[in-house]
């Protein structure tokens, strides 16, 4: 293999799904339910159904596009081909900057709950870790992954367990009518879809994929149906135990786990949120920094990011810069405010998803019309509703990107 060639198709459907829910289980129960209880109340089902609807249409519509561009990039590479290549260049540059939020999330995840007092050089460790497990090859990545999503599933099933049969829960916290708006439930909406972003690591790593046609429009259906089963029934069994107080909760599991009467599992709980945490940002490099490889590709990053290691078969460039990034924001980053920003620009992503799949015609594999009309109109609903300072930082970075591609057409 060339230094700058083609990435091995080595992934089959099994490891695209493990993939997919890798990224969204850590980023959903250990992060975004909280600050999404807090804005919503006791609308947190509702929002929750919102983001879902929403993740749905994105799904479908990334799928379709997968299916006819499978090739490492994304929405980069649907937008280009489909509305242009500002389009595309646009969708490349909100997933980036968006995801590599997230990673320092993820990052920051792992040190507040493995050793609060040294959240962030434990953030910057387990980056620097991760990016070396993702330099040694996907498949490596994949089975890692495995293991990952594996524990978190057993741990998440014991507090599901533990918190519904319970004294402590009282179905009655599930509908109380508190302080919920509607502002509130959409805002709260936004923030989940951080959860269900997930998916589109399957979409990015298409290069990687056996018989990606038809493998990834049923890895995303998979991953996000057990993504949406998972975070359904931890909602309902935090909610039934700590009602309005699930909102505060610094790590509102563990705290569920306490009042239901089970304090020991409290440090399972923060074991499975750490590994959660770790499979997230282990999927997320992969994502960003394929995603990274296409642009580079393109030049619209430095063609230098575009070699593939000519021994492990994995963008190696990339990872590294992309490490190196996420290394420095988990350094000095706060986590909610990572979780607003990423949901804004990769909202925006998928809008610009939603209106590439518009553009497909019935021979191309159109999904039904309403589909990427809602997903669409979801995603620009979604972002303006989140909070004031995700909105206006989202904004700036988008159109900052917008500009440096402005001048470099300009200059060509």
């Amino acid at each position: 293999m060339t230094g700058t060639g083609h990435l091995q198709r080595r992934l089959g459907l099994f490891d695209a799904v493990v993939i997919g829910l890798g990224s969204m289980l850590g980023a959903g129960i250990f992060a975004a339910l909280a600050p999404a209880a807090a804005a919503a109340g006791s609308g947190l089902l509702i929002a929750l159904a919102a983001a879902a609807l929403v993740a749905y249409c994105n799904a479908t519509s990334s799928a379709r596009l997968a299916a006819r561009y499978p090739a490492s990039g994304g929405t980069y590479v649907y937008g280009r081909e489909r509305l242009g290549d500002f389009w595309g260049y646009l969708a490349g540059w909100g997933f980036i900057v968006g995801k590599t939020a997230s990673c320092a999330a993820m990052a920051l995840t792992v040190g507040l709950y493995a050793w609060p007092a040294y959240a962030h050089p434990v953030a910057v460790a387990a980056v620097v870790l991760l990016t070396a497990v993702n330099y040694v090859g996907v498949q490596k990545s994949a089975w890692l992954t495995r293991a990952v999503v594996a524990v978190v599933l057993a741990v998440l099933a014991a507090v599901i367990t533990a918190c519904l049969t319970s004294s402590a829960a009282d179905a009655a916290r599930l509908g109380h009518p508190g302080d919920t708006t509607a502002g509130g439930v959409l805002q709260a909406a936004g923030l989940l879809f951080f959860a269900f972003a997930g998916y589109a690591r399957i979409a990015t790593l298409g290069e990687e994929i056996r018989d990606p046609a038809r493998t990834i429009p049923r890895a995303i259906g998979l991953a996000l149906a057990i993504a949406l089963a998972v975070y359904a029934l931890v909602a309902v069994a935090t909610l039934a135990v700590l009602g309005d107080r699930l909102g505060g909760a610094a790590a509102p599991l563990a705290e569920a786990v306490r009042v239901a009467g089970v304090p020991e599992l409290g440090p399972v709980v923060r074991v499975g949120a750490a590994l959660a945490a770790l499979g997230s940002l282990l999927a997320l490099i992969l994502g960003v920094s394929r995603t990274t490889l296409a642009m580079a590709r393109d030049r619209h990053l430095p063609p230098a990011l575009a070699a593939v290691h000519p021994r492990f078969g994995v963008p190696h460039r990339a990872e590294l810069a992309v490490g190196a990034i996420v290394a420095v924001v988990a350094a000095t980053a706060d986590v909610r405010a990572a979780i607003g920003f990423s949901s804004f620009a990769v909202l925006l992503y998928y809008a610009i998803a939603n209106a590439s799949a518009w553009t497909l015609t019935a021979d191309e594999g159109r999904p039904p019309r309403f589909v990427p009309v809602l997903g669409l109109a979801g995603c620009l609903t979604l972002a303006f509703a989140l909070p004031l300072r995700s909105v206006l930082s989202g904004v700036a970075i988008m159109a900052a990107g917008a500009l440096v591609y402005a001048v470099r057409r300009g200059g060509t």
